[in-house]
């Protein structure tokens, strides 16, 4: 850092310009509760996943949101989300062609503060579950910051390292949504589409949450712990 970097003020992060309905709105939000002790029947799940205009997680942005409930131990076809958080002035780029997000679905696209506002509305005080959660969880807090001055706390746990955790037989290392799928015969109709990866995510934790409760682990504290432990001895194994 030179002499003039060092005597600038720090950069101020613009507060969001809400109406007075959107910042009701946002005070009224269920604030996020804890890892219950209880079974993970009774957890009410939130199984999302981002569609992203890329990879990088300083400037990259939310394309879209696609999420399906778990809840008494089934999908709940009946709670499931879906927005594309696009204005009409987007610009086509390759990524929101590979997403599928042509003309028609930017045109339809909710304004960002309105579609995030949904989104942790639907949320409520639910835990989620997300593949390769750790990305899902960093875009989606970064755009809430930035949309709504919200912070994120919803506990994130990663069905990536859960199958690993609970299916080590499987050999599968830095596996992918499709990897698992396929172990597990389990067939994605479309892959690339928020609403449709967020769909056989929850198929796939299902699944996995079968694992879990044979494995003693059987309400989302204890699945949460044993991923903390698991997560130490892969550490310790790559030294």
């Amino acid at each position: 850092m030179n002499l003039f970097q060092w005597l600038k003020p720090p950069k101020r992060n613009k507060a969001p310009d809400l109406t007075a309905e959107q910042k009701e709105r946002l005070s009224n939000l269920p604030r996020a509760a804890a890892l219950s002790a209880d079974s993970l029947r009774a957890q009410r799940w939130v199984v999302m996943d981002l569609e992203t205009s890329g990879l990088n997680m300083s400037r990259d942005e939310v394309l879209s949101i696609g999420a399906v409930v778990i809840e008494d131990g089934a999908i709940d076809l009946g709670q499931q989300f879906e927005r594309t958080l696009l204005r009409p002035d987007h610009k086509l780029s390759p990524s929101v062609l590979i997403h599928g997000l042509g003309p028609s679905a930017i045109a339809a696209g909710s304004e960002p503060v309105e579609a995030l506002l949904d989104f942790m509305d639907f949320v409520g005080d639910s835990p989620m579950l997300a593949f390769h959660a750790p990305f899902d969880q960093h875009m989606l807090g970064r755009a809430l910051k930035e949309s709504l001055g919200y912070k994120l706390q919803h506990p994130f746990l990663d069905v990536a390292d859960i199958a690993p955790l609970l299916c080590p037989q499987a050999c599968l290392r830095q596996a992918g949504l499709d990897d698992w799928t396929g172990f597990f015969g389990l067939h994605a109709e479309e892959r690339h589409h928020a609403s449709a990866d967020a769909l056989v995510t929850a198929e796939l934790a299902l699944i996995l949450m079968s694992h879990a409760r044979r494995q003693e682990m059987d309400s989302p504290l204890l699945l949460e712990q044993g991923l903390a432990k698991w997560r130490r001895r892969q550490q310790s194994h790559s030294f």
